[in-house]
């Protein structure tokens, strides 16, 4: 690069609008996702979930906080929906159909595909408890109408100064990290995702942004998951042990994901194994979803789309449909039902049905809410009963086995994340909040970045930046470009010297603090604003004006040492004539260097130079920068004389700091 080619360059202004974050869901706790970000005027809901735990109207955010009048449409600029999960879309029919939201929803075309699916399958289990449904059949059509699908790192302009971009996330099919833009401010909504890849999908995927702020999802803020293969090898030993002694295995998981990763598992090893028990899924739910996995193939992992030119990968040999009445029937078996947490539906009442029974096993593969029955099975102590609402109880006998086959990434790959990203902040969402201060911790002090996990319903405000187009002059680039190098000596023998041979050899660091210094001019005429960077030289010639440096001085003693008092000293001297000024310096010159080895010291003889601060010995009888006379005989002590800038102030004085406290020594 050279100065020729270069004549603009973009400014940080600090004084932009602020970032303001609306926790609406997902603060400290994990369920209903829904942070609504306002970006330069521009208000984003991202996810509009709810939570699996409660049944009140803790279920679904307080969408009164967007808007008191309830003009959801005005008040949004657009509604983006990570991933198809009911912890993130699950109140998204009744914020459209019931609330009247009217405006644009953005979801990769997976989670368009798939999100019916589950807001269906949510709304039967609704019916089934007898509880009143807050949205209908047709409320998750009308919803699903208003859905704007988008593909992978394809650039979305929702009006002229909002723009977003999906990138993949893992996590389940179709999940997608968001970006969003408004002017020079941006920030990445991470939604779930996963940083290492599985059975059927690819590790998270994004491109090195300039980022104001990342929201990131910390389900397992402290959680270092330990290798892929010994837990499969625990989940299938598990499995087999159980099935082999005549039990029932439940294995309460969500449809769409985990189940897939664990049907691809169990149909390998009972081709392996060549086992005969007969492996189910809970309804058609799965079975649909599969034949929807086959269709979007390119969304999953690169060694599921290198299989599937001859073989279909989710077509299960061994794994078939389950049907109701077989719940009692005897025999051993694997199960998978619906819903994960255990919160209702099948897997409640298989739960219910087997639970009873000491020669059957539930295995809990991923995270359970607080509230659900999964969460209350998780920290049970068999045998035991779990309330399953007011009114009802299990008795549970049956064996518990927790194992983490979660689709969300751990703490080091939260972590990889904020480190490749490299925000300017970071916000914590979608965690328990005790793992979320830790971890909150964790990324200020590696990372010294300021970062926040509010709770919901609160406010987090967050300077964002902009930029403006500058031109600059060619004395300001070539200054920027000059090297501006620093050695800095270390000679304490006890920590940095190399000691070879009997040699020693001082360590030398190397420092560049290269900054670029220079003004910033703005001429306002018919054509319109231009500014322009010069160099701080070329300020005063521009302007017409003359140059004024305003200078600081001072004189003091400095003790030398006691051998000195016995030499005789010539009238009108307060110095021994045997130390001349060169004398002095030299000696000076010796104690800084040693005490000072940040800064650059330049002896001129006369005088010693660090920066524009300049000291010289002053033989002055009276010095007008003298303020006070050493009480002490005159030949104890000898008068130095400083001149510095106003820039170099705070420098000056630790420099006189140190050469108060010395003494000064002749051999």
């Amino acid at each position: 690069m050279t100065p020729a080619k270069v004549n603009s360059l973009n400014l940080e202004e600090n004084e932009s609008m602020p970032i303001e974050c609306l926790v609406l869901g997902a603060g400290q706790e994990v369920g209903k996702s829904c942070v609504v970000v306002t970006i330069n005027d521009k208000k984003i809901m991202f996810d509009c979930g709810m939570h699996m735990g409660y049944r009140d109207h803790r279920r679904y955010p307080d969408f009164s906080r967007i808007s008191k009048s309830g003009d959801f449409t005005s008040v949004l600029s657009c509604i983006i929906i990570t991933h198809f999960h009911l912890d993130h879309i699950g109140a998204l029919p009744y914020f459209t159909e019931v609330c009247g939201y009217n405006g644009p929803i953005y979801m990769t075309y997976p989670t368009k595909a798939l999100a019916p699916l589950m807001l269906e399958d949510y709304r039967k289990v609704i019916d089934r408890r007898g509880e009143e449904g807050l949205f209908s059949s047709e409320h998750i059509t009308e919803c699903m109408k208003k859905v704007t699908a988008v593909d992978l790192k394809q650039t979305i302009l929702v009006d002229r100064d909002l723009q977003i971009r999906a990138y993949y996330a893992g996590h389940v099919l179709g999940a997608a990290m968001f970006y969003a833009k408004v002017g020079d401010a941006a920030i990445v909504y991470t939604g779930d995702y996963n940083m290492t890849p599985d059975r059927h999908l690819g590790a998270a995927q994004i491109d090195r942004l300039q980022l104001d702020l990342v929201i990131t999802e910390s389900t397992y803020a402290t959680t270092l998951r330990d290798s892929k293969y010994a837990r499969e090898r625990e989940f299938l030993k598990a499995v087999h042990k159980c099935v082999a002694s005549g039990g029932k295995v439940l294995i309460p998981t969500f449809a769409l994901g985990r189940a897939q990763e664990l049907c691809m598992l169990l149909d390998d090893y009972w081709e392996r194994m060549n086992l005969k028990v007969p492996i189910y899924c809970s309804a058609g739910l799965t079975i649909q979803a599969n034949i929807y996995y086959n269709t979007l193939i390119n969304w999953t992992s690169q060694k599921v789309k290198s299989t599937s030119a001859t073989r279909n990968p989710f077509d299960f040999k061994y794994v078939h449909s389950f049907d109701r009445s077989m719940i009692n029937a005897p025999g051993p078996c694997v199960l998978f039902a619906t819903p994960g947490m255990i919160s209702g539906g099948f897997s409640l009442e298989v739960c219910k049905q087997w639970a009873p029974c000491e020669q059957n096993l539930i295995i809990l593969p991923g995270y359970c809410q607080v509230g659900t029955v999964g969460h209350r099975l998780m920290s049970a102590k068999v045998p035991t009963k779990v309330n399953v609402d007011e009114s009802a109880e299990i008795d549970v006998r049956c064996q518990i086995h927790q194992l983490s086959f979660s689709l969300h990434t751990d703490a080091k790959g939260i972590m990889d994340l904020v480190r490749f990203l490299s925000p300017k902040h970071v916000i914590l969402v979608h965690g328990e909040k005790p793992k979320m201060e830790k971890l909150k911790k964790n990324i200020e002090s590696d990372f010294e970045i300021p970062c926040y996990y509010p709770a919901n319903n609160e406010t987090v405000l967050i300077p964002s930046t902009q930029y403006i187009k500058a031109h600059v002059s060619k004395s300001f680039l070539q200054s920027s470009l000059s090297p501006n190098f620093k050695f800095l000596k270390t000679t304490s023998r006890a920590d940095t010297d190399i000691i070879l041979n009997e040699k020693t050899e001082s360590l030398v660091q190397v420092c560049d603090d290269r900054v670029a210094e220079g003004a910033l001019i703005i001429q306002n005429d018919e054509k319109g604003q231009h500014r322009k960077i010069v160099h701080q030289n070329e300020l005063m010639a521009i302007a017409g004006g003359e140059n004024h440096e305003v200078q600081f001085a001072h004189c003091f003693p400095v003790r030398v040492c006691n051998e000195l008092k016995d030499v005789a000293v010539s009238p009108g001297e307060n110095m021994p004539p045997v130390l001349d000024k060169h004398s002095l310096l030299h000696l000076l010159y010796t104690k800084l260097s040693n005490d000072l080895q940040d800064v650059t010291i330049q002896n001129a003889g006369d005088s010693l130079q660090i920066e524009s601060f300049t000291i010289s010995a002053c033989l002055k009888e009276k010095c007008p920068h003298r303020l006070h006379v050493n009480p002490d005989s005159t030949s104890e002590a000898v008068n130095f004389c400083c001149v510095w800038s106003m820039g170099d102030e705070k420098l000056a004085w630790r420099v006189i700091s140190v050469i108060k406290n010395l003494e000064l020594k002749t051999g």
